[in-house]
């Protein structure tokens, strides 16, 4: 199962790097300056690189390895290929819901549950939490807008 969720972030890195390629750069009317604007198919880019500060310039596939990794809660791309069958799934759930719950969200839910409760919560109780609270339950819409695109 592992081998499996690492393969799915390999290609989430991969689509997301494919979304970059389809960079197109154009000069601005206004200030003469030159932007981007991109064709993307799986991620909201333009989103990305303004929420976590991505140079367009220098953009790879190694970024966006570490560029999905930090999108699902790890610091570095190699901390997740290291994740734990439980981490790994919780992440790719984390990924694939982000119109009901954002990153930062989940993890002050997480953070007032284990200060109220005096625990720190492993990744299997994490995991079980979120699919109760965000699979199970309707109702749940994040303010933020999700960074994969819809592929419907």
């Amino acid at each position: 199962m592992k081998n499996k969720d690492v393969n799915y972030f390999k290609l989430q890195a991969k689509n997301l790097y494919r979304d970059y390629q389809t960079k197109q750069p154009y000069i601005d009317d206004v200030d003469g300056e030159t932007y981007y604007q991109y064709s993307p198919k799986y991620f909201d880019i333009d989103q990305l690189f303004v929420d976590y500060d991505w140079d367009e310039e220098n953009f790879s596939l190694m970024k966006a390895q570490h560029l999905i990794a930090n999108m699902v809660g790890f610091n570095k791309w190699a901390d997740l290929l290291k994740a734990k069958p439980e981490e790994l799934e919780l992440a790719h759930l984390l990924l694939d819901n982000q119109e009901k719950i954002h990153l930062e969200d989940w993890n002050m839910y997480m953070a007032r549950i284990e200060y109220d409760n005096q625990v720190v919560l492993d990744p299997a109780s994490k995991l079980e939490i979120f699919k109760k609270v965000f699979l199970e339950e309707d109702g749940h819409h994040s303010p933020f807008p999700p960074y994969k695109l819809s592929q419907k």
